[in-house]
């Protein structure tokens, strides 16, 4: 089969590679039918983090099951799924807890299981899934979905959970005023994420016409380009004198942090999720004496995903717009070099 591998910065190639089989009783294999590039992938691609041999790459998938082992009850042959963006096993004190992310029996994809068996990216043709009752989430009664709804299934495996996870760990309610820190496909979702949660005012900071455009569209009342003090000030402004309730932070780099800490409201609340590059930081002094609340982390996608799914299927949100192009799996490199250029919002990848 054909998969994407990263070989170092700004080196992606498409090889061939065996494809996946059923190795333990609760593996399912899943032929891939749409994976994306994410934002977090760009740190290997940038040399921000190292990669220190050829490795798989891409977490973001949904596709067809064609075989389950003989201990995997919930998944059948044929069922569309959803992959959330770690693989989980469902039953440990973490899991049950709804913490999938902090899974006791965690793997990752394109790595190797708790038993040293290869996982395949998620940008390939196919992928052999540990846990498939644990970590696959099936679309009851679809079969062939539409490019549109293709799209929007695919965030929920990662960035529109990931920007919902920031809205509800930075306490978004009806009434909030939001700011969300980031304008990739996490921000413009925690944008729309806000919105669905009851969000009267909401300012995404943004410097791209094309992003900013569609996160008015997602339910953003106001744009800031400004960053720094100037951006602090121009949220004060907006809010008529005071910052923000609730703030997003959607980049995970320490002027991202630092911009997120310096618009929320003394006794306001932060929700990260910026994948931390850079050097973020908390200081510990200013959270204490301004009472602000901050929360989030890597997102639990599995356990968000049955609400989120139910909205996606009956229309109320349409989070796949965040696609902006699309290209054939054996373009990945040329995709990877379209987001690193900011010409691209995300890429949506069909084998």
């Amino acid at each position: 089969m054909r998969a994407t591998i990263i070989h170092g910065p700004g080196d992606i190639r498409v090889e061939d590679r065996d494809y996946p089989q059923i190795v333990r009783a609760k593996d399912a294999v899943v032929r891939v039918t749409a994976s994306c590039v994410c934002g977090s992938d760009l740190w290997p691609y940038r040399g921000v983090r190292p990669t220190r041999e050829p490795k798989a790459i891409g977490h973001e998938f949904i596709g067809v099951v064609e075989s389950i082992g003989e201990e995997v009850r919930d998944v059948r042959v044929g069922d569309l799924v959803i992959a959330p963006f770690v693989d989980s096993c469902g039953v440990c004190p973490q899991c049950r807890n709804g913490v999938t992310v902090a899974c006791d029996h965690l793997a990752s994809w394109g790595s190797t299981d708790e038993n040293g068996d290869f996982v395949q990216g998620g940008q390939g043709e196919a992928v052999r899934v540990p846990h498939a009752d644990g970590t696959l989430r099936v679309v009851d009664g679809v079969t062939d979905p539409d490019d549109a709804l293709t799209a929007s299934l695919l965030t929920l495996s990662d960035v529109m959970s990931t920007g919902h996870h920031a809205a509800v760990s930075a306490n978004v309610g009806p009434g909030s005023t939001v700011v969300v820190v980031g304008d990739g496909a996490v921000g413009l979702c925690g944008v729309l994420a806000a919105k669905r949660l009851g969000a009267e005012r909401i300012i995404a900071m943004s410097r791209h016409e094309d992003r900013q455009a569609l996160a008015r569209e997602f339910g953003a009342t106001d744009v800031v380009a400004e960053r720094g003090d100037e951006g602090v000030e121009q949220v004060r402004e907006l809010l008529g004198g005071v910052l923000a309730d609730s703030v997003l932070e959607c980049v995970g780099t320490k002027e991202s942090m630092d911009q997120a800490l310096r618009s929320t409201r003394p006794g306001g609340n932060l929700g990260f999720v910026g994948v931390p590059a850079g050097g973020p930081e908390l200081p510990i002094g200013y959270l204490f004496a301004r009472n602000i609340t901050v929360g989030g982390g890597m997102a639990p996608a599995h356990t968000y995903i049955p609400e989120l799914l139910r909205d996606v299927l009956d229309g109320t949100i349409d989070p796949g717009r965040v696609f902006d192009v699309v290209m054939p799996l054996e373009e990945a490199p040329e995709a990877y070099r379209a987001m690193d250029e900011r010409r691209a919002i995300k890429v949506l990848l069909r084998p």
